[in-house]
């Protein structure tokens, strides 16, 4: 007997694809990469991700890899994150997808494995159906904005010198899947699969955010496996930044804090400091989201303190 859909928990088939749909020609090539997940509807963390990005010389692409929105429940806030972010290349995240259609079967779609405790499952679910309503709201009267959410691709390649980048916003298997988060990355049972799974996607390099904690971790000779955790949020015990990856046949120019490194084929995959204005990030979501709120008790410790060192998951 099929067990009915758990939302939150459950992740639709339509998430789900193979690891060689990356062996295919590059989507781009770029000297300089920058991957940017779990923006958050964070105006400010989008200012400081493009001061960033345009002050890279050479050529250079930046790629959106999926929930870019979530705290942004304001119809004009929404519309102005989302017209900035497919300015250039947009992957759709869980957000994106579930907030482009009417179906509630997978709350916010986040896929959250069991332990994650199921009060913030329903939050997750909550919020995403506020954000719904903004979206609804913001792509009045044609939806066309939604449509546009509908459409963006779930995953991307990226030619970087030497180095072939397959771009997801979960795993190499699923739009919100968790094999990429670092306790996965480091459990012995997860090793055989993921030489599997680079075998089959001829990439060297997998550039992921879903689940909110970053990780930079070594998946066998010349393979890696990058999480940015989020680039809107705080993603270090300790500190309020976000983080964005960085990938480029040069080291990073002065200025850019480096959380995280590694080289390989003359590449440079690293986890970027990202930076930006706390105190003005934190009024507008207070708008937004005052205390008693499902986002306020979900993440507001976090992003006024950083995540606990123990802490797992997010949109």
């Amino acid at each position: 007997m099929t067990e009915p859909p758990q939302p939150g928990r459950t992740c639709p088939l339509s998430y789900r694809y193979s690891p060689q749909v990356f062996d295919r020609a590059a989507d781009l090539e770029t000297d300089t990469l920058y991957v940017v997940g779990g923006l958050y509807g964070n105006p400010e963390a989008l200012d400081a991700v493009e001061a960033l990005f345009y002050a890279e010389t050479g050529n250079k692409r930046l790629v959106f890899n999926g929930d870019f929105h979530w705290f942004d429940a304001e119809p004009q806030l929404f519309a102005s994150v989302h017209a900035r972010v497919v300015q250039h290349l947009a992957l759709r995240g869980n957000v994106e997808t579930e907030l482009a259609n009417d179906n509630a079967d997978a709350g916010c779609g986040c896929a959250y494995p069991e332990h994650v405790d199921e009060a913030d499952v329903q939050r997750s679910n909550t919020i995403l159906d506020r954000l719904r309503h903004t979206a609804r709201e913001a792509a009045a009267p044609s939806d066309a904005l939604r449509q546009h959410m509908a459409a963006l691709p779930m995953h991307a390649v990226a030619q970087v010198g030497g180095a072939r980048v397959g771009i997801v916003h979960g795993d190499a298997e699923s739009l919100a899947g968790w094999r990429f988060d670092p306790s996965a990355l480091t459990d012995p049972a997860n090793a055989a699969w993921l030489d599997h799974t680079f075998d089959r996607a001829r990439v060297d390099v997998f550039a992921s955010s879903h689940t909110c904690a970053p990780a930079l971790h070594r998946a066998g000779p010349e393979r890696w496996v990058v999480n940015n955790g989020a680039a809107g949020m705080a993603s270090e015990p300790g500190h309020t930044h976000g983080l964005v990856t960085r990938i480029s046949v040069r080291p990073a120019p002065p200025g850019v804090v480096v959380r995280q490194q590694a080289q390989e084929r003359g590449v440079w995959v690293q986890a970027v400091q990202l930076g930006f204005d706390d105190a003005r990030w934190q009024r507008r979501f207070l708008g937004l989201w005052p205390e008693g709120s499902p986002a306020h008790t979900s993440y507001w410790r976090r992003i006024t303190c950083g995540p606990e060192s123990s802490g797992v998951g997010c949109a």
